[in-house]
């Protein structure tokens, strides 16, 4: 089992920063992808960042390419989320997830997640 533990969120105003922390325990060492996903309010769960554990290759989703940096640092098992020139649209709730495949793009590829950790963006 891996636990996941999200945190970083909150309110910011549009165009501001924010960044996103995932803390994870337990057999990390299954975990070849961690990615962030997002779910707003009455939408999917979308896709918005992975990267592979081992060699920092790094996905993004084409409406927060350019903005968002995802990271991680291996010896403190933690992924961060930089999350920059946010907009409304970015308003939702962010989870962190893992999975022992090599290239995971969609949720149903994940097998351990996060509580997440609300990210809400003011106009």
């Amino acid at each position: 089992q891996v636990q996941l533990v999200e945190s970083g969120g909150g309110l910011v105003q549009a165009g501001g920063s924010l960044t996103l922390s995932c803390a994870a325990s337990g057999r990390t060492f299954s975990s070849n992808v961690m990615g962030w996903f997002r779910q707003a309010p009455g939408k999917e769960r979308e896709f918005a960042a992975a990267i592979t554990w081992n060699t920092g290759n790094t996905y993004y989703a084409d409406s927060v390419k350019g903005r968002f940096t995802i990271s991680r640092d291996n010896a403190k098992n933690t992924m961060y989320l930089q999350m920059n020139r946010l907009k409304p649209e970015d308003t939702a709730v962010y989870y962190c997830a893992a999975t022992t495949r090599y290239v995971a793009l969609h949720r149903s590829q994940y097998d351990y997640w996060g509580q997440g950790t609300q990210v809400t963006v003011s106009s």
